[in-house]
């Protein structure tokens, strides 16, 4: 090769420098979760949903420490165990939690996650290099799903805490007639909650794909909030059989399973494979979405 073409090689090479810059950083994704679960995690109303649901559990054991479980079995389910032992009072917060408390708060956490942005003008900067739409996508998604582990822990948390504090904790009679120990029955409350979190993560999908569909967050959090109330409403009509299974709250009460010994993974298995197919189809909807559209805020 020539000196004139070595130099003419080097003259395109500066003036058509590679964009290096704008090339994707693996550590850009984690950085940009860190920071979304920094902002959830910061914000008042965040922290006020989380007391509400730390709430409610202490609300059951206080009422049912006053009124000595008289008019328990009016209650929901496990409510006249709790005075015999105070674990019952973190199985009866989820059942409680899980049909409204629970989306409630979700609801609002995953509305939020794009209509909430664009409100504020944020939205163009945060997809613009080295973050990009479909990585944004993924980390508020996974944002939402952070809050549905937290607010589960919560309930459980402080179940467990004012259980123990009010009431004598020990064996547990299970649905299946044998019992089982203190710590053995704590786990197996683990393992309900880790089922409320799966529980949760289709309607996490949704409401990513709903606030794609909005600038306004209340719209997307109404609209998330409705269908966790309409999917529950048609799975109790007789008439609507066949449609049951494919609803993403057929599945929410199945933890009972967890209360049996030996413990049955069956409605785990069923549900975790109903979650996937609703985040995948509201995944995909979302994406088809966001990567489209036109961002102006």
């Amino acid at each position: 090769m020539s000196s004139s073409e070595t130099e003419a090689d080097g003259v395109a090479a500066t003036a058509h420098p590679v964009p290096t810059a704008n090339l994707p950083h693996p550590s850009a994704g984690w950085s940009l979760l860190w920071s979304e679960l920094a902002v959830l995690f910061r914000r008042s109303r965040t922290w006020a949903m989380l007391a509400a649901l730390a709430a409610i559990p202490i609300l059951i054991a206080v009422a049912v420490r006053i009124t000595g479980g008289s008019r328990a079995g009016r209650g929901p389910a496990f409510l006249d165990q709790i005075t015999a032992n105070g674990l019952f009072v973190g199985f009866t917060a989820l059942v409680v939690c899980v049909p409204l408390f629970l989306p409630l708060t979700v609801g609002v956490v995953a509305g939020d996650t794009i209509a909430g942005e664009a409100s504020h003008g944020t939205l163009r900067y945060l997809v613009i290099a080295p973050a990009g739409r479909l990585r944004l996508l993924a980390v508020k998604y996974a944002g939402s799903a952070a809050f549905c582990i937290a607010g589960t822990a919560v309930v459980i948390a402080a179940g467990s805490a004012i259980g123990a504090i009010l009431f004598p904790v020990g064996p547990v009679t299970l649905l299946s007639g044998s019992q089982v120990g203190a710590w053995d029955a704590f786990l197996r409350l683990l393992l309900i909650g880790a089922y409320v979190v799966v529980s949760l993560l289709g309607l996490c999908a949704i409401g990513l794909f709903f606030s794609t569909l909005t600038d306004v967050p209340v719209g997307a959090m109404a609209a998330t909030i409705v269908l966790s109330v309409v999917s529950q409403v048609l799975d109790q009509l007789p008439q609507l059989d066949g449609l049951h299974p494919w609803l993403f709250s057929h599945y929410w009460f199945g933890f009972a399973d967890f209360l049996r010994d030996p413990v049955s993974w069956d409605s785990f298995g069923s549900n975790a494979l109903l979650q996937l197919g609703y985040v995948a189809v509201f995944g995909a909807l979302a994406i088809g979405r966001f990567t489209t559209k036109d961002i102006l805020s």
